[in-house]
Protein backbone atom coordinates (compact mmCIF):
# COMPACT_ATOMS: atom_id res chain seq x y z
CA UNK A 1 0.00 0.00 0.00
CA UNK A 2 0.99 3.65 0.36
CA UNK A 3 3.09 2.91 3.45
CA UNK A 4 5.77 0.96 1.55
CA UNK A 5 8.08 3.94 1.00
CA UNK A 6 8.18 4.50 4.77
CA UNK A 7 10.23 1.35 5.37
CA UNK A 8 13.64 0.07 4.38
CA UNK A 9 13.11 -3.61 5.25
CA UNK A 10 9.96 -5.71 5.11
CA UNK A 11 10.00 -9.19 6.63
CA UNK A 12 7.17 -11.76 6.38
CA UNK A 13 5.74 -12.53 9.82
CA UNK A 14 5.51 -16.24 8.98
CA UNK A 15 9.26 -16.31 8.31
CA UNK A 16 9.89 -14.77 11.72
CA UNK A 17 7.79 -17.48 13.33
CA UNK A 18 9.87 -20.14 11.62
CA UNK A 19 13.34 -18.74 12.25
CA UNK A 20 12.89 -18.07 15.95
CA UNK A 21 12.17 -14.34 15.79
CA UNK A 22 15.72 -13.08 15.25
CA UNK A 23 16.58 -11.37 11.96
CA UNK A 24 20.00 -10.12 10.88
CA UNK A 25 19.95 -7.58 8.05
CA UNK A 26 23.00 -6.63 6.00
CA UNK A 27 22.46 -3.16 4.58
CA UNK A 28 25.37 -1.59 2.65
CA UNK A 29 25.59 2.12 3.37
CA UNK A 30 24.38 1.76 6.94
CA UNK A 31 26.47 1.56 10.07
CA UNK A 32 26.19 -1.36 12.47
CA UNK A 33 23.70 -0.53 15.19
CA UNK A 34 22.07 2.23 13.17
CA UNK A 35 18.28 2.21 13.33
CA UNK A 36 16.44 0.87 10.33
CA UNK A 37 12.74 1.34 9.63
CA UNK A 38 11.38 -2.20 9.58
CA UNK A 39 7.95 -3.51 8.70
CA UNK A 40 6.85 -7.01 9.69
CA UNK A 41 4.13 -8.17 7.31
CA UNK A 42 1.66 -10.92 8.13
CA UNK A 43 0.71 -12.31 4.69
CA UNK A 44 -2.07 -14.49 6.06
CA UNK A 45 -3.70 -11.73 8.10
CA UNK A 46 -2.73 -8.95 5.65
CA UNK A 47 -1.48 -6.83 8.55
CA UNK A 48 1.74 -4.86 8.85
CA UNK A 49 3.40 -4.15 12.18
CA UNK A 50 6.15 -1.59 12.65
CA UNK A 51 6.90 -2.98 16.10
CA UNK A 52 6.24 -6.47 17.38
CA UNK A 53 7.30 -7.92 20.71
CA UNK A 54 9.63 -10.89 20.65
CA UNK A 55 11.26 -10.05 17.33
CA UNK A 56 14.85 -8.78 17.34
CA UNK A 57 16.44 -6.99 14.40
CA UNK A 58 20.22 -6.80 14.16
CA UNK A 59 21.59 -4.45 11.50
CA UNK A 60 25.03 -4.95 9.97
CA UNK A 61 26.42 -2.79 7.17
CA UNK A 62 28.66 -5.57 5.80
CA UNK A 63 29.45 -9.19 6.54
CA UNK A 64 32.89 -8.01 7.72
CA UNK A 65 31.17 -6.93 10.93
CA UNK A 66 29.88 -10.40 11.73
CA UNK A 67 31.49 -13.79 11.99
CA UNK A 68 30.47 -16.81 9.93
CA UNK A 69 29.96 -18.80 13.12
CA UNK A 70 27.17 -16.39 14.08
CA UNK A 71 24.97 -17.69 11.26
CA UNK A 72 23.39 -21.06 10.65
CA UNK A 73 22.30 -20.33 7.08
CA UNK A 74 22.55 -17.74 4.31
CA UNK A 75 19.72 -16.42 2.13
CA UNK A 76 20.64 -14.53 -1.05
CA UNK A 77 17.62 -12.57 -2.31
CA UNK A 78 17.73 -10.23 -5.26
CA UNK A 79 15.68 -7.94 -7.46
CA UNK A 80 17.23 -5.96 -10.30
CA UNK A 81 19.95 -6.49 -12.89
CA UNK A 82 22.57 -9.25 -12.93
CA UNK A 83 25.63 -7.07 -13.58
CA UNK A 84 24.70 -4.35 -11.11
CA UNK A 85 24.04 -6.95 -8.43
CA UNK A 86 27.34 -8.78 -8.95
CA UNK A 87 29.30 -5.50 -8.97
CA UNK A 88 27.59 -4.38 -5.76
CA UNK A 89 28.42 -7.69 -4.09
CA UNK A 90 32.06 -7.41 -5.20
CA UNK A 91 32.41 -3.79 -4.08
CA UNK A 92 31.14 -4.71 -0.62
CA UNK A 93 33.28 -7.85 -0.40
CA UNK A 94 30.13 -9.93 -0.22
CA UNK A 95 31.26 -12.19 -3.06
CA UNK A 96 34.08 -13.47 -0.83
CA UNK A 97 31.70 -13.74 2.10
CA UNK A 98 29.23 -15.83 0.08
CA UNK A 99 31.96 -18.15 -1.22
CA UNK A 100 33.31 -18.51 2.30
CA UNK A 101 29.90 -19.37 3.69
CA UNK A 102 29.23 -21.90 0.93
CA UNK A 103 32.52 -23.52 1.88
CA UNK A 104 31.30 -24.10 5.45
CA UNK A 105 28.73 -26.60 4.17
CA UNK A 106 25.86 -24.80 5.89
CA UNK A 107 22.60 -24.21 3.97
CA UNK A 108 22.48 -21.46 1.34
CA UNK A 109 19.22 -20.35 -0.34
CA UNK A 110 19.12 -18.09 -3.41
CA UNK A 111 15.91 -16.42 -4.61
CA UNK A 112 15.19 -14.94 -8.09
CA UNK A 113 18.19 -12.74 -9.00
CA UNK A 114 19.88 -14.28 -5.97
CA UNK A 115 19.69 -17.55 -7.89
CA UNK A 116 21.01 -16.11 -11.16
CA UNK A 117 24.13 -14.55 -9.61
CA UNK A 118 25.13 -18.02 -8.38
CA UNK A 119 25.85 -18.92 -12.01
CA UNK A 120 28.99 -18.00 -13.92
CA UNK A 121 27.42 -16.04 -16.77
CA UNK A 122 24.29 -14.25 -17.93
CA UNK A 123 23.13 -12.87 -21.27
CA UNK A 124 22.12 -9.74 -19.37
CA UNK A 125 25.65 -8.49 -18.65
CA UNK A 126 29.27 -9.50 -19.41
CA UNK A 127 30.10 -9.33 -15.71
CA UNK A 128 31.05 -12.76 -14.39
CA UNK A 129 28.80 -14.18 -11.69
CA UNK A 130 29.77 -16.05 -8.54
CA UNK A 131 30.35 -19.33 -10.44
CA UNK A 132 29.01 -21.37 -7.53
CA UNK A 133 26.60 -23.23 -9.80
CA UNK A 134 27.71 -24.21 -13.34
CA UNK A 135 25.84 -22.77 -16.29
CA UNK A 136 24.50 -19.57 -17.79
CA UNK A 137 21.29 -17.54 -17.56
CA UNK A 138 19.80 -16.73 -20.96
CA UNK A 139 17.11 -14.25 -21.94
CA UNK A 140 13.66 -15.72 -22.41
CA UNK A 141 12.46 -15.94 -26.05
CA UNK A 142 10.92 -12.90 -27.71
CA UNK A 143 7.87 -14.87 -28.87
CA UNK A 144 6.48 -14.94 -25.32
CA UNK A 145 5.69 -12.14 -22.91
CA UNK A 146 8.83 -10.85 -21.19
CA UNK A 147 9.22 -10.27 -18.35
CA UNK A 148 7.67 -13.56 -17.33
CA UNK A 149 5.38 -12.31 -14.57
CA UNK A 150 2.77 -14.32 -12.74
CA UNK A 151 1.96 -17.90 -11.80
CA UNK A 152 3.44 -20.87 -13.62
CA UNK A 153 3.94 -24.55 -12.95
CA UNK A 154 7.12 -26.30 -11.81
CA UNK A 155 7.73 -29.91 -12.81
CA UNK A 156 10.22 -31.80 -10.66
CA UNK A 157 13.25 -33.10 -12.53
CA UNK A 158 15.00 -34.29 -9.41
CA UNK A 159 14.51 -34.81 -5.69
CA UNK A 160 15.37 -32.44 -2.87
CA UNK A 161 14.27 -32.33 0.80
CA UNK A 162 13.03 -28.74 0.51
CA UNK A 163 10.40 -29.67 -2.09
CA UNK A 164 9.49 -33.09 -0.71
CA UNK A 165 5.72 -33.51 -0.51
CA UNK A 166 4.97 -30.71 -3.01
CA UNK A 167 3.27 -32.20 -6.09
CA UNK A 168 4.92 -31.85 -9.48
CA UNK A 169 3.00 -29.23 -11.46
CA UNK A 170 2.46 -26.94 -8.47
CA UNK A 171 2.21 -23.27 -9.42
CA UNK A 172 4.64 -20.66 -8.12
CA UNK A 173 5.00 -16.91 -8.68
CA UNK A 174 7.64 -15.61 -11.13
CA UNK A 175 9.00 -12.17 -12.07
CA UNK A 176 12.03 -12.36 -14.41
CA UNK A 177 13.35 -11.92 -17.95
CA UNK A 178 16.36 -14.26 -17.78
CA UNK A 179 16.66 -17.84 -16.62
CA UNK A 180 19.27 -20.63 -16.58
CA UNK A 181 19.07 -23.61 -18.88
CA UNK A 182 18.12 -27.06 -17.66
CA UNK A 183 21.30 -28.67 -16.30
CA UNK A 184 21.51 -32.39 -15.74
CA UNK A 185 22.39 -33.20 -12.15
CA UNK A 186 21.74 -29.62 -10.98
CA UNK A 187 18.18 -28.82 -12.04
CA UNK A 188 15.52 -29.85 -9.52
CA UNK A 189 12.53 -28.05 -11.06
CA UNK A 190 11.69 -27.16 -14.67
CA UNK A 191 9.28 -24.47 -15.89
CA UNK A 192 8.26 -23.65 -19.49
CA UNK A 193 7.91 -20.10 -20.80
CA UNK A 194 8.97 -19.97 -24.42
CA UNK A 195 11.54 -22.65 -23.57
CA UNK A 196 12.19 -24.95 -20.62
CA UNK A 197 14.38 -23.43 -17.92
CA UNK A 198 15.64 -24.28 -14.45
CA UNK A 199 13.23 -22.86 -11.91
CA UNK A 200 14.86 -24.76 -9.03
CA UNK A 201 18.51 -25.81 -8.79
CA UNK A 202 20.60 -27.47 -6.11
CA UNK A 203 24.30 -28.20 -5.72
CA UNK A 204 25.59 -29.65 -2.46
CA UNK A 205 24.49 -27.24 0.31
CA UNK A 206 23.23 -24.60 -2.16
CA UNK A 207 19.55 -24.45 -3.16
CA UNK A 208 17.90 -21.75 -5.26
CA UNK A 209 14.60 -20.85 -6.89
CA UNK A 210 13.85 -18.58 -9.85
CA UNK A 211 10.36 -17.98 -8.45
CA UNK A 212 9.57 -16.08 -5.26
CA UNK A 213 8.56 -18.53 -2.50
CA UNK A 214 7.32 -15.67 -0.32
CA UNK A 215 4.79 -14.75 -3.04
CA UNK A 216 3.81 -18.33 -3.83
CA UNK A 217 1.17 -19.03 -1.18
CA UNK A 218 1.31 -22.23 0.89
CA UNK A 219 3.69 -24.10 -1.42
CA UNK A 220 6.26 -21.33 -1.21
CA UNK A 221 6.02 -21.11 2.56
CA UNK A 222 6.36 -24.91 2.72
CA UNK A 223 9.73 -24.62 0.94
CA UNK A 224 10.89 -21.99 3.43
CA UNK A 225 9.64 -24.13 6.31
CA UNK A 226 11.60 -27.13 5.01
CA UNK A 227 14.68 -24.93 4.66
CA UNK A 228 14.41 -23.66 8.22
CA UNK A 229 13.85 -27.19 9.49
CA UNK A 230 17.01 -28.32 7.70
CA UNK A 231 18.89 -25.41 9.24
CA UNK A 232 17.76 -26.38 12.73
CA UNK A 233 19.06 -29.90 12.16
CA UNK A 234 22.54 -28.91 10.98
Amino acid sequence: GDFVEDYEVMVPFQALQMVGHTVHAVCPGKKAGEKVRTAVHDFEGDQTYTEKRGHDFSLNSTFDEVKEKDYDALVIPGVGAFGACVRALTEQGLDRAIHGFVGTGRPVFGVCLGMQVLFKESDEDPEEGLSIVPGRSRKLPEDVKVPHMGWNTVEWAGEHPYVAGIPSGTRFYFVHSYAPDVIEGTTVGVTHHGRPFSSVVASDNVFATQFHPEKSSDAGLQIYESFVKAVSET
